[in-house]
């Protein structure tokens, strides 16, 4: 057991003061009580305010070795289909142990911006000739193994990739070490689910409709039946994507999976980007929720959703940082409603002060913490019986410095640059401690091996 005492906690979507919080030998919450005016003996004084932590809900860890490295145009024209295209040339050349170092210096990272727990979407399954490894779930184990020692949560998803599109029945040859089925698909789950191994859980993913045939989808979905787990999809992220779907479905993406009754609370639907209000509608009366992420879908020019309608509807959102060009959650909430103030010339737009919720942050925040289903689990932030996940704010960094105690989190989201979380927990341990990670540094240096060898085998 485990006791801690804060001065100030962020609970049931409020600070209070005083607080008690007990963790058992699982690693999760057994008390959490407020108004405790003195630390018990046994427990450790938080140097700071204490907040619930956050799941990053959709990640492919292979591509933060590009991050930063697409932001170059030499042609007329640049958009997410050319940028597929280059980041598929570095695919091809990722081993399991650059796959293994890459994801361990991202889950430092992660750690470091307030996520605890990632959901990989993960569709680089193969050897880079396109044949499986003796082990099919090599590149898997490899991510497992790089959560484990960042001493994160893991989610994985085993995505159904098994076309290039929808008149398109086979993989591009640039897609060869994506290739699925769904017994295969689902054969990976089970073994990821029995593993034993602490921190790691499986869900399902289906890349996108137009990567799955119908009957395809059909069929896994046919295998989870009285599955708990989650099932992500990428869906209606660009434009194109849409008017693809109408013309060879006859409906939109998202009105698509409402009209084939495939949705229902297992459900997340990542990026929905062009969305129509009756599609809204659908997933909400279905329950299925939404994963949103504002830095990747900036850097590749997907378009912004209708956060408001997303919101106004009640569907559980949750946010990812995707291709990891930002590694933070404060950015990528300050960018969710930074994004709609562009377009709609107005501020605050995320806030609604008819339902007492004034603050853009604290509405936002709410949102996207009620979303771990995303990762499987059945309950998240401070409450009894979530996992003790937590983070400690670092109110001596410049940008909180002189903020009222009522205002900081708003501060915390939208007075930028700020210093990392000063201490990070993960299941009742300290994985991050006055702002210091155990293996950073060595996991950096093999991060910077790893790209030195994948960089100069593309020969860019």
């Amino acid at each position: 057991m485990k006791s801690l005492w804060a001065k100030t906690a962020w609970l049931n979507n409020k600070w209070q003061s005083n607080v008690l919080l007990r963790v058992d030998t699982a690693g999760r919450w057994s008390e959490i009580t407020p108004n405790i005016g003195q630390p018990p003996a046994d427990a450790e004084v938080l140097p700071g305010p204490i907040l619930p932590s956050l799941v990053n809900a959709h990640s492919h860890a292979f591509q933060r070795a590009f991050a930063g490295l697409a932001e170059r145009r030499e042609s007329e024209a640049d958009d997410f289909w050319s940028w597929r295209d280059r980041m598929y040339r570095v695919a091809l050349r990722i081993t399991p142990e650059h796959l293994r170092a890459i994801a361990a210096h991202l889950f430092v990272e992660l750690l470091r911006g307030g996520y605890t727990h990632v959901c990989e979407f993960h569709y680089l399954q193969h050897d880079r000739d396109g044949k499986p490894y003796a082990d099919p779930l090599e590149l898997s184990w490899a991510i497992a193994d790089a959560a484990q020692a960042a001493g994160i949560g893991l989610t994985m998803l085993p995505v159904l990739y098994e076309r290039a599109g929808f008149k398109q029945p086979l993989l591009r040859d640039d897609q060869r070490r994506f290739r699925t089925s769904p017994q295969s698909v689902w054969a990976a789950q089970h073994t990821i689910n029995k593993s034993g191994r602490p921190l790691l859980n499986a869900g399902v993913a289906i890349h996108s409709l137009r990567a799955a045939a119908p009957e395809s989808i059909t069929m896994l979905r046919k295998l989870a039946e009285g599955f708990d787990g989650p099932i992500h999809i990428h869906v209606a992220e660009q434009s194109v994507e849409v008017d693809d779907c109408l013309s060879s479905t006859g409906a939109r993406p998202i009105e698509w999976l409402a009209r084939e009754r495939l949705l229902d609370q297992r459900w997340l639907l990542v990026h929905a980007t062009h969305s129509v209000p009756s599609e809204i509608a659908a997933v909400a009366a279905a329950g299925a929720g939404v994963v949103i992420c504002p830095s990747t879908e900036g850097n590749l020019g997907d378009g912004l959703c209708d956060l408001t309608g997303w919101l106004d509807a009640g569907v559980p959102l949750t946010l990812g940082s995707d291709s990891h060009v930002t590694r933070e959650w404060r950015e990528e909430l300050r960018w969710l409603d930074y994004g709609q103030r562009l377009v709609k010339r107005q501020r605050n737009v995320a806030a609604a002060p008819k339902t007492s919720e004034p603050s853009t942050a604290q509405r936002l925040f709410s949102r996207v913490l009620a979303g771990a289903a995303a990762a499987g689990q059945a309950g998240w932030g401070l409450q009894v019986g979530a996992r003790a996940d937590a983070l400690i704010v670092d109110t001596q960094g410049a940008s909180l410095l002189g903020v009222p105690a009522a205002n900081l989190l708003d501060a915390l989201v939208f007075s930028s640059p700020g210093r990392p979380w000063r201490d990070v927990m993960v299941a009742g341990r300290w994985v991050v401690q006055d702002h210091r990670h155990a293996t950073a540094d060595a996991t950096a240096r093999n991060f910077e091996t790893a790209m030195g060898e994948i960089w100069r085998e593309t020969g860019t």
